[in-house]
């Protein structure tokens, strides 16, 4: 008895980190801004183990009682936690209170487990021994858990599928101790019965948890979602209607092929045409591919070098027949080639190698800095590093949210970009899908609009290139504050002028 409820330690402390990990992830898909979700849900799950804990004084009896019960509780309520959040998303007033209640109750389950178990063993070991050897499986299953998260689980499971897996060893637990302490136990058949339900429902969930998804999925998007899939970097979905098919990456769009083409358009062109006979082409981000086919219209190119953190992404956009089709292709260019890393790291090591790399033109196509992670892509460090991989003729184009929408993040990209030297011409599109949206040129050199673009583009021409420098006064440049790694201004500024866009 002793030896089982030591080896639960391992298991309950295990399922009780992934379960708060899971938490946090779903609400820095969901929500953005990974520090604050994560911040916030780790406190309130460590105040609601407090509150668990202290609920234990007022236990006098049937201590393994309670014990079984709890894991059965937490079990159903954690394996559950992650299809909850993403299926009641867009259905609840206030989602951070369905997110916090989840993670308290949890919190406060799993408070409970361990002073129950120092309860049941005082009598088995000395306190000085009991202590130690309690605590040591604890945070040995922590471990564990930290480990196994990002690793294996996130990669190859998924959350929805990992909550599942991890209730169902929670039960496990109390279904062990069920049929191995026969006499012990009042109500036995009972408790039984309940554990055995509340696994043959986990089990299923883990099951049937791709559907269970895609229901989520499909209530949170308009549209019928064709693919999904979680990477260990994010969550990859593709909706399609009869005329429109649509990328959201944790949510967030990234492109309707309805007007995608003035998205790309005026992303690249503007400088391309600018540079004359460009060459030597850098995609940072970009992964769908479509960047790459606009750039491919420039016959003077002879290599693009796209460097695209999530190599399930790049892969998705170089097989999948219909996204192939609008993409013309491009990543299976032989003047392409796809470097899967962290952006931040490869430019850091391309700009401190022997030779640096030298290019006619950067496009940094990632997605809106809606968290730190991403933010450190727009931060004056990340400039700063572009400098060595660039000549006085080249240009830098980066992608820099609605100016309209999001005044101070746009122009805190441009600000940054000031700050470490670069000439900067700002310019905005519309772009049905996203609005108005903003981008930056920078530069060494002063830019001039060009006159000539190639044939057969959609949107920009010399006339549309030129309305897209003028900027009215709602949009006019202001102060901000500049995008560092230790205060990163801009996803505060993107957080708090979105939200209330959204509110609005």
């Amino acid at each position: 008895m002793a030896s089982m409820l030591l080896i639960s330690v391992i298991i309950i402390a295990t399922c009780g980190l992934v379960y708060e990990l899971i938490a946090g992830t779903a609400a820095s898909y969901l929500l953005g801004d990974s520090i604050t979700q994560f911040s916030t849900v780790i406190g309130c799950y460590l105040f609601a183990m407090g509150v668990g804990s202290w609920l234990t004084k007022y236990i006098h009896r049937n201590l393994l009682g309670y014990f079984i019960r709890v894991e059965i509780l937490v079990g159903a309520v954690g394996g559950c936690s992650a299809i909850v959040l993403f299926m009641m998303f867009e259905h609840v007033a206030s989602f951070r209170l369905l997110l916090y209640f989840i993670v308290a109750t949890i919190g406060i389950l799993v408070g409970i487990e361990i002073p129950l178990l120092l309860r049941l063993l005082k009598d088995r070991f000395e306190f000085r021994d009991l202590v130690s050897r309690v605590l040591a499986f604890d945070y040995l299953g922590a471990l564990f858990a930290s480990v196994l998260f990002p690793l294996v689980l996130v990669p190859y499971l998924g959350l929805v599928k990992s909550s599942f897996l991890f209730g169902m060893l929670n039960v496990s637990v109390a279904i062990w101790m069920l049929y191995a302490v026969k006499e012990e136990m009042h109500a036995l058949q009972a408790h039984r019965a309940g554990a055995i339900a509340v696994m043959i429902a986990l089990t299923f969930g883990f099951i049937y948890s791709e559907r269970l998804m895609a229901i989520a999925e499909n209530g949170a998007y308009s549209g019928n979602v064709i693919y999904a899939e979680s990477t260990p970097y994010q969550r990859i979905v593709i909706t399609k209607t009869a005329h429109d098919l649509r990328l959201f990456l944790n949510g967030n769009l990234q492109f309707s092929s309805v007007d995608e083409y003035r998205y790309h358009e005026a992303l690249v062109h503007p400088a391309m045409a600018a540079l004359g006979n460009p060459k030597n082409i850098l995609i940072i981000g970009g992964g769908d591919g479509l960047a790459a086919r606009e750039i491919l219209k420039y016959p003077s190119v002879e290599h693009i070098t796209m460097v695209d953190l999530d190599p399930a992404m790049t892969a998705l956009f170089s097989k999948n027949e219909i996204l192939t089709s609008l993409n013309q292709d491009a990543l299976l260019s032989p003047k392409l080639t796809v470097i899967n890393k962290d952006a931040f790291v490869w430019i850091r090591e391309a700009a401190n190698a022997e030779h640096p790399p030298l290019f006619d033109a950067i496009f940094i196509d990632v997605p809106d800095p809606s968290n730190y992670s991403i933010g450190k892509l727009y931060s004056a460090t990340f400039f700063a590093q572009l400098k060595h991989v660039v000549g006085r003729q080249s240009l830098i184009v980066v992608q820099s949210t609605s100016p309209l929408v999001a005044r101070k993040s746009f122009w805190c990209v441009n600000n940054t970009l000031e700050e470490v030297g670069f000439k900067t011409a700002a310019y905005h599109a519309l772009v049905p899908a996203f609005g108005d949206w903003g981008y930056v040129i920078a530069s060494l050199s002063p830019y001039r609009v060009p006159e000539k673009y190639p044939e057969g583009l959609k949107f920009i021409n010399a006339e549309t290139a030129k309305q897209m420098f003028l900027f009215p006064p709602d949009m006019a440049k202001v102060a901000t504050k500049i995008q560092r790694l230790d205060d990163q201004a801009l996803v505060r500024y993107f957080d708090q002028e979105w939200s209330e866009y959204l509110v609005y």
